[in-house]
Order: structure tokens, then sequence, then C-alpha cells
């Protein structure tokens, strides 16, 4: 249990490692896009700066997955070389670093980066004029898949749709008066906005307020006076996972005990480890299934991890690496003759039902390309995310 609760900082160090790596160690890419012999793909990802935190447990995952499958053969015999390029969060060097997947390095597709600011940087040239489709980003927003666009498929489940999830759990527990302590800034108000409309639906005598709260916060002293003020029976947070550690742990020390849920971002390993103690009994969504769960494909990806990533942390963010690979490697494996982008793009049209494991079942069509809203709950139980129940769909937001 210990790997699970190592400290966000072990990333951080981690984040100098080489800025363009291989899934296959030592094994020539070149012309492989495509090609009989290789599926050439890439990504960008943040290995180096604010967010390398995020960046460096994803690449690691999707690391270990590549390099099992080729170990075991590859995809329908097709070893699979999956090129990452580190663009630090941003967005300028992320469209320098897409014309090099696209131009110099010829993937057939871009799999499993980060980032929605960063990607939408990168469409016009990428999606557009070079037709390479996008697969499993992680990030977006709602406008990106509605209208459903050519080569632009997805796996997570969209924040909002989190922040449903969370609203109608915390009704379904009683609570008849919730409290929203969110980031100030747009994409949290946002999210925010999305917990009354569904905690209504579920009941629609509940009461729901939201507190604002400015973004990067650390002294969370008057935030607690204002909740405890407020009289909730409940707390939802949709803040940083450094800010949400900030706000339980200033709870705690003012003897304030409330039912605290949060959704994805904050359900992470750093949360525990800045929070300590007062993390005890947090609940949250995820995308996918605890680290620690005992179902055989979560010991499938710790032990993967253990072999082809050693050092690496076997958390959450590594599994959401590990559980695009596969989606990706599943849909590719329906594809009889060469590999392309095209290939690619209407084998994820057909692939209504594709189930990782480790997260929701997904489904793709032509007109749906965004391929689940299904989140897992977890709870903070002896100092370790702990999966509850089995994946849901939380209600509709209309």
């Amino acid at each position: 249990m210990k790997r699970f609760r190592r400290a966000a900082g072990t990333t951080a160090v981690l984040a100098v490692v080489a800025l363009t790596v291989n899934a296959c160690a030592g094994q020539d890419s070149t012309g492989a896009g495509g090609s009989s012999s290789g599926i050439h793909i890439g990504a960008w990802l943040p290995l180096t700066g604010a967010t390398a935190s995020y960046g460096v447990p994803e690449k690691a995952g999707a690391d270990a997955y590549f390099k099992m499958i080729n170990a075991q053969g590859g995809i329908n015999g097709r070893k699979v070389t999956w090129t990452v390029k580190d663009n630090a969060a941003d967005p300028q060097q992320t469209v320098q670093i897409a014309r090099e997947l696209v131009g110099q390095d010829k993937v057939v597709a871009i799999v499993n980066a980060n980032g929605t600011s960063q990607a939408e940087a990168a469409f016009p040239f990428v999606l557009n004029q070079s037709k390479v489709p996008v697969l499993n980003e992680v990030g977006g927003s709602e406008a990106w898949y509605k209208p459903p666009r050519t080569g632009l498929f997805g796996t997570q489940t969209l924040y909002e749709d989190q922040a449903a999830a969370v609203a109608a759990w915390a009704v379904q527990d009683g609570a008849k008066k919730i409290l929203v302590v969110h980031s100030d800034p747009a994409a949290f108000v946002n999210v925010a906005k999305q917990v009354e409309p569904v905690a209504k639906k579920v009941d629609p005598s509940v009461q729901v307020d939201r507190l604002a709260v400015k973004y990067q916060t650390t002294d969370y002293t008057p935030v607690i006076s204002k909740v405890k003020a407020a009289k909730a029976q409940a707390v939802i947070v949709i803040l940083t996972s450094p800010e949400a550690a900030a706000f339980l742990k200033e709870a705690k020390l003012q003897g304030l005990s409330l039912p605290t849920y949060a959704y994805a971002p904050v359900a992470a390993e750093s949360t525990i480890s800045l929070a300590k103690d007062a993390a005890e009994g947090l609940k949250a969504v995820q995308l996918v299934k605890a680290p620690s769960d005992p179902d055989p494909a979560v010991k499938e990806f710790r032990t993967a991890m253990a072999k082809y990533e050693p050092g690496q942390d076997a958390g959450f963010l590594a599994l959401w690496g590990w559980s695009n690979a596969k989606v990706f490697a599943d849909i590719a494996k329906t594809i009889k003759g060469p590999v392309t982008s095209q290939s690619l793009t209407e084998a994820y049209q057909k692939a209504s039902s594709v189930d990782p494991g480790v997260s929701p079942v997904m489904k793709f069509s032509a007109s749906q390309h965004l391929g689940t809203r299904s989140v897992q709950r977890v709870v903070v139980k002896n100092g370790v995310w702990t999966s509850v129940g089995s994946f849901y769909t939380p209600p509709t937001r209309d």
C-alpha cells in the first residue's frame, strides 16, 4: 500500500527524464507508421513544468501497457512504437510537437496526449489539415463532442458529468443542504454550476449554494469559517488537489466534520499525501477503479508497472494512461489490413463495446465520439483510495 501513498514530489523529480521516449526501447521507429510491421503513434505530454506530476505518471502507465503487449507479440503481430514529446503544457510548443510527430515521425494517430488548451492549439494542423486522429486525449470539453469532430475520440467522462455524479451521491446520502466550494476561474465555476440542477433532479427540496475561492489559495482559515456559517450538511469541492488538501486540513484543524465529496482531479494520491489523516473519509468519483482494487484487471496493471516501469507510482494517473493505451490497442486489433489514420478512425466509429476492465465500457459510433459518461466512486479508507461499488452513469444534466 505504501506505493499508492507515495508523495507527488516523486513524480516531479522524475520529470527530468528524457524529453522524447519510446515504448519499444531501442527499436527504430522510422517508417513504422501504417506499415505491416509496426504501428507508430505519438503524444504530447507535460513531462516538465508545473503539471509534470500529471504527465510523467500518465506516460508511465501507457508505456507499461505498450511494452507488455509488444512483449506478447504486439497488436495482430505489429509492434507499437509510441513516441512521446514534452510540451511542458504549453500550447505553442504543442503545435510544434504536432508538426514533428505528424510531419517527421509520420505517426498515424495521437494517442493518450494531455491537455485541453494544448490539444485545441494543435487541432487545426492535426485534425483538419493532416487528417490524423486524436484518440483518448486526457482533458477536453463538451464542445469537443457536440457535434462530433472527424478523428477526435475521447475516453474521459466530462468534468460536468463528474460534478453531476457527486451531486447525486450527496443527495442519495441524505444531504438536504449542500455547499459547493470551488475555485474562481471560469472553468471551475462552470463545473460547480452543474451540481444544483442534478441535486434538485434527485430531490427537488435540496438547497444548493456556492462559495467561490480565489484560485491557488493556501490559507483556508476564512473559507472554513464561511462553511461553518453556511450550516451545510455536505460539501462538494471543485478545487485542485493541493487546494482540496488545504481545505481538508483546515477543516480538521477547526473541528469541522462534514461529508465531503469531490470530482476526479481531487481523487489523487497527492491529496492524501498533502492532507494526511484529514483526507480520511473523503468521497470522490474517478475515471478508473482504485489502483489498490483487487480486480484482476487492476492487478495486471500493478504487475506490469512493477515489471516495465519500476520506480514509478502505480497510482490513478498511471492507470489513466494504461486504460487509454488499452482502449487504443483493443480497437486497433479489430482492423483487418494496414493500420492507418483512416482505418483507425473507421475502427473507432465501429467500436460499440470496448471493456478495458479498469475503466468503464467504452461505446463509440459515427455520431458518438465520447466513449463514456460513467464514473467510479472511491473513498479514502485507512489512508488509501478504495473503490466503492461498480462504474455507474450519473443522471443527465438536462
